[in-house]
């Protein structure tokens, strides 16, 4: 990759996390009129139709798309993924965007903690350093123990856990599925499980709210389609600590739009944790980098001279 393509992935990553923030946005509106199963199952309606539209113009369409030799994993993480999304649209309603993205963004430091565990990936001292401060941060925004600890404030901890478990998960379909299979897989069994638990919770909805659904369906396939082209274009190590500005585009919109206050806990907590994940990436992309040169050295010194 040049540095002109990382470039251009990261003004598509930024971009990406703006249209993600105002998805959360919108989602949180409608969640609080409707039903949350109900919202996000016609989300996924939108977000399967774009993943089979996707699979239709590879190469081998939808057959080849849909091929796995681990269909229960796949379908796991489609679940997963879906409950996922329930609980942190749920989080945004009762707690508001702010304090939810501020303890969701530990997900990072969640997966580098369990990628040693789950997939064997060893982490240094350096990470593990990271991955403690990111904690130390969640507790600053938390408060326990202070008198004001909100016991809905576990419920973005609890999305942010469950994601970096998907990431992991996908992360391990991988060794065996590409990533056209794994999208796949996640748009269409998300749409089929939150049909069956989102139709018997089924809503009028007024004219105008439908508008806001449509706008919640068009910044979802927006928002998948940027995330494709970043990593299409530039190199995911580059362009993955940009990820962080959804939570700060999500927090100008829950004090501008929800009227959402902001308090220095908050406000340190969250620092420390982009901050802690931010490193937690770096230190990831140099132990790659120098797996990568050893690895070629190995080769070099491994080939005979003819």
């Amino acid at each position: 990759m040049t540095e002109q393509s990382n470039r251009l992935g990261i003004y598509l990553m930024v971009l990406t996390t703006l249209v993600f923030a105002a998805q959360d946005g919108i989602s949180r509106h409608l969640a609080e009129s409707y039903n949350t199963l109900m919202v996000v199952m016609i989300r996924y309606w939108f977000f399967a139709a774009f993943v089979v539209a996707v699979a239709v113009r590879k190469a081998g369409g939808l057959r080849a798309a849909a091929a796995t030799r681990q269909p229960v994993l796949q379908a796991f993480r489609g679940v997963l993924l879906a409950a996922e999304i329930c609980v942190a649209v749920q989080g945004f309603v009762w707690l508001g965007l702010v304090e939810s993205h501020a303890i969701f963004a530990t997900y990072p430091l969640l997966i580098a903690a369990l990628a040693g565990p789950i997939l064997g990936e060893k982490a240094g001292w350096r990470r593990w350093l990271a991955i403690f401060a990111g904690f130390v941060g969640m507790l600053i925004i938390l408060r326990p123990g202070m008198g004001v600890f909100d016991p809905l404030a576990i419920i973005p901890l609890v999305s942010a856990t469950m994601f970096a478990l998907y990431g992991i998960l996908t992360r391990f379909a991988a060794r065996l599925d590409s990533t056209a299979t794994s999208f796949f897989w996640t748009g269409t069994v998300g749409a089929l499980v939150m049909t069956a638990v989102g139709l018997p919770n089924w809503q009028p909805m007024t004219p105008p709210d439908w508008g806001w659904m449509l706008a919640l369906c068009i910044t979802g396939a927006t928002g998948h389609w940027l995330l494709i082209r970043c990593y299409e274009v530039a190199e995911a190590s580059a362009v993955q600590p940009f990820a962080y500005f959804q939570l700060v585009f999500a927090a100008a919109i829950g004090i501008l739009v929800f009227g959402e206050t902001v308090e220095a806990n908050l406000v340190i907590g969250a620092a420390i944790i982009v901050s802690a994940g931010v490193f937690a990436l770096w230190r990831a992309h140099v132990t790659a980098r120098r797996d990568r040169q050893s690895a070629r050295r190995d080769a070099a010194g491994g080939v005979r001279p003819g």
